[in-house]
C-alpha cells in the first residue's frame, strides 16, 4: 500500500533531496568523506553555504542589503531573539493562533507589547481585520500562515497599512510557497520542516541596518553573542551562520530542496501548483455532505486545510480515520485544539496525493450516507 504524507510537522520532502543527501552522508564533495564527519571550514562546505544563500536570494529576490542566516533553536528561538534584537520600548502584535500567542509571550519579556488583535474568540478560524498598528512600535509581528487552525494571510502588507512601523513575519509553515515581497519586511525567520528542509535548522532574513539598534532597555542591554544576529551576520562571508559549527546535514537538504523548488519553474510555478490542489481539497470539503471546513473561507490556508465531520455525522470521525489509514492516508489527525482531520499539502506534496486523499472521502460518502 503506498503511504500519503499530510503531516504537519515535518514536511514532505522531494524525493531527489532526500536521494542525493543519502549520497552525500557517504561521500560529501567527492572527498570520500560524509557531510555528517565534514570540516564545516572546509572550502567545499563554505561554496555550499553560499550557494544556499544565494538559493535564497534568486527564490525570493533578497536584495544585498539583507543577510540570509542558518541558525539552530527553531522558530521558537526566534520568538525571543526577535524581541531581542528589536525590541526598544514597545512591539506590537497580530494574534493568529498558538503559535502567534506564543510569540507576544516572549516579548512580554523585553518590553511593552501590544496585542492588535485576536482571533482566539472563535479557536483561530480567521484572520482578524479592522486593527490599528501603534506609530510608535518598534516593530509590528504577524505568523503569515497557522498551521493548526488551517488560515494564512497570503499578501504582503504594504507600509501605510501598519503605520509605516517595521514588518517582521514568522514564516515557518508557508515560506517558498508563493512569492513574497522581502523589501516590506524588515525580518523574516522561520523553521525550516515544512517547505525547506528537515528540523534543524532555522532561517532568518534581516535588513542589516536595522541589528545594532538596542540602546535604552535596560535587560539584555548589550545583547549576549549567541542572541545577537550581527555575531551571525559577519562580514566575513566565511563567518556567515558559523560563529559556531552550523546543523550540515539539516542545510544540504535544504540546498537540495530549494534546488528543486528552483528546477520546478521557483516560487511563482511553485504557488500555481499550491494553488490547484488546494482548490481540490477545499472543492471536495465543501461539496461532501460529511464534512466542514473549520477555516472561513477568506482566511483558509493553502497550506493546512482543516475539516470537521459535518453536523449529524459526528460519530463517524473514528470510523472516517480508519478508512483513511486503511488507503494509506498519513498525518490527517487535526490538532487537538480544532480536532477532526488536517491535510497538510506542502510544497513536495505531490497532487497525487490529494487526488487520493479527496477519492477516500468521496469513497467514504458513498459507504455512509
Amino acid at each position: 500500500m503506498k503511504a500519503y504524507n499530510f503531516n504537519a510537522g515535518p514536511c514532505v520532502l522531494p524525493k531527489q533531496a532526500i536521494e542525493n543527501t543519502i549520497k552525500a552522508l557517504y561521500d560529501f564533495d567527492n572527498t570520500g568523506i560524509g557531510i555528517a564527519e565534514i570540516s564545516h571550514r572546509t572550502p567545499g562546505w563554505e561554496k555550499l553555504m553560499a550557494d544556499t544563500r544565494q538559493l535564497w536570494r534568486d527564490l525570493l529576490g533578497i536584495p544585498e542589503e539583507y543577510e540570509v542566516l542558518f541558525l539552530g533553536g527553531g522558530a521558537s528561538t526566534q520568538f525571543m531573539a526577535v524581541p531581542a534584537n528589536l525590541l526598544n520600548k514597545k512591539a506590537a502584535y497580530l494574534q493568529t493562533g498558538v503559535w502567534a500567542k506564543k510569540a507576544a509571550k516572549e516579548a512580554k519579556l523585553f518590553g511593552e507589547t501590544v496585542i492588535v488583535a485576536s482571533s482566539e474568540d472563535k479557536t483561530y478560524s480567521y484572520i482578524p481585520k479592522g486593527w490599528t498598528v501603534p506609530a510608535d512600535a518598534d516593530y509590528f509581528h504577524i505568523t503569515t500562515n497557522n498551521t493548526i487552525y488551517g488560515t494564512e494571510i497570503r499578501r504582503d502588507m504594504d507600509a501605510s497599512e501598519i503605520n509605516n512601523v517595521m514588518l517582521v513575519a514568522d514564516m515557518s509553515s508557508d515560506i517558498m510557497s508563493r512569492p513574497v515581497d522581502v523589501k516590506k519586511y524588515g525580518l523574516i525567520y522561520g523553521g525550516a520542516q515544512k517547505n525547506v528542509g528537515p528540523a534543524g535548522v532555522t532561517f532568518v532574513i534581516v535588513r542589516k541596518d536595522i541589528l545594532g539598534k538596542i540602546t535604552d532597555r535596560q535587560y539584555m542591554n548589550p545583547l549576549p553573542t549567541m542572541v545577537d544576529y550581527r555575531t551571525h551576520a559577519a562580514e566575513e562571508a566565511k563567518n556567515i551562520s558559523m560563529f559556531n559549527t552550523p546543523p550540515v546535514i539539516n542545510i544540504y537538504m535544504m540546498y537540495e530542496t530549494l534546488k528543486w523548488v528552483k528546477e520546478l519553474g521557483g516560487v511563482e510555478e511553485m504557488n500555481k501548483i499550491n494553488v490547484k490542489k488546494s482548490n481540490l481539497l477545499y472543492e471536495e470539503i465543501d461539496r461532501n455532505s460529511m464534512f466542514i471546513g473549520t477555516a472561513e473561507k477568506e482566511s483558509r490556508s493553502i497550506m493546512n486545510h482543516c475539516f470537521v465531520m459535518a453536523p449529524g455525522y459526528e460519530d463517524k470521525q473514528d470510523a472516517f480515520m480508519a478508512f483513511a489509514k486503511e488507503r494509506g492516508m498519513v498525518g490527517i489527525k487535526g490538532h487537538r485544539s480544532v480536532g477532526g482531520f488536517r491535510a497538510s499539502l506542502y510544497n513536495a506534496c505531490p497532487i497525487e496525493a490529494v487526488e487520493a486523499l479527496v477519492q477516500c472521502m468521496q469513497d467514504f460518502e458513498r459507504q455512509n450516507k
